[in-house]
């Protein structure tokens, strides 16, 4: 279902130029119309991303939805000069979507049918996020800062001097999608484990109903029972929190930030997980110096992504 929010326009807003910016995650798509200026959304739409329909259908909503906000920027206006995209996959520094794990577009024309409505650009959505937060929210006051979002995915951008470092292809951003091997020293069994498969939102839910054979509709109800005080949740949410404590610390060591800062829907959900992800991130810290850095969550929320899109589109 789709909802939508208009707020009044502040005195000479259609002065400053408005973008678009579509957030298409694994679950949701995330819209608005933004003031490139100061960051604010004057409209949204939300609506479910459904991405079992295929690329197609999605890509169908997603120009939809653009020609509603620029339609609403015009009545109140307003001119849009871009619209940017963030999408739940790997971007390369060309915007090729390489990747289509839950967002299957390589090799349909996104860019050509959107740049039918105003100038598009397309990237990923860690990056638009942590984009946002350089520009208007938590990373502000630092020249570097590592991004990690936790949400439905589990992604990270470094960001320097205000922008997202994508890498050579665009893969920068893989934090807990890749497998890890460990063996047992005792019978020598290898094991592969996947951290997406134990700290997202919806491996915590499932992981949760495996456990107590309770149906639960996400990671939002895991992090009450525990707060509840349930030890089944407890133990799942301390797990999860302190298994994805050890690949921050891991990505610290190796990108050596001024801060830290975290995003996502379960990233800020505090709480048990944060303290234990807090606290596990800084205990796999090796250098001493290192281990008191800024752990700080991101400030713009859920229209994070819908923000940094929209100033990517306008880059």
């Amino acid at each position: 279902m789709t909802t939508w929010h208009t707020r009044p326009t502040e005195p000479n807003a259609a002065d400053a130029p408005w973008g678009i910016g579509i957030d298409v995650g694994g679950t949701k798509i995330a819209a608005g119309v933004v003031d490139l200026r100061h960051g604010h959304v004057f409209s949204r739409i939300r609506l479910p991303t459904a991405p079992e329909r295929g690329g197609l259908p999605v890509l169908d909503d997603v120009v939809a939805v653009a020609v509603r906000l620029k339609a609403d920027a015009q009545e109140h206006g307003g001119r849009i000069a871009s619209i940017g995209i963030g999408v739940a996959e790997i971007v390369d520094p060309s915007e090729n979507i390489v990747t289509g794990n839950r967002i299957v577009w390589p090799g349909l024309p996104v860019r050509e049918r959107l740049s039918r409505i105003a100038p598009a650009r397309i990237d990923s959505d860690v990056r638009s996020a942590a984009l946002a937060e350089a520009r208007f929210g938590a990373g502000r006051p630092y020249a570097t800062f590592a991004y990690v979002t936790i949400g439905t995915g589990i992604s990270y951008t470094l960001v320097s001097d205000g922008r997202p470092v994508p890498g050579a292809r665009g893969a920068a951003l893989v934090l807990a999608s890749g497998p890890v091997a460990a063996v047992c020293p005792a019978c020598g069994y290898h094991h592969l484990s996947v951290l997406e498969e134990i700290a997202s939102g919806p491996a915590l839910a499932d992981s949760y109903a495996r456990a107590t054979h309770q149906h639960v509709a996400g990671a939002e109800s895991v992090l009450a029972a525990a707060a509840a005080g349930d030890p089944a949740a407890t133990e799942l949410v301390e797990s999860a929190a302190d298994a994805l404590g050890n690949a921050v610390g891991f990505l610290i060591n190796v990108i050596d930030p001024a801060a830290l800062v975290i995003g996502g829907g379960l990233g800020l959900a505090g709480g048990l997980f944060w303290d234990r992800l807090v606290a596990s991130t800084r205990a796999h810290i090796w250098n001493p110096a290192a281990r008191d850095l800024p752990i700080i969550p991101a400030t713009l929320g859920s229209d994070a992504g819908l923000i940094g899109a929209a100033l990517a589109g306008e880059a």
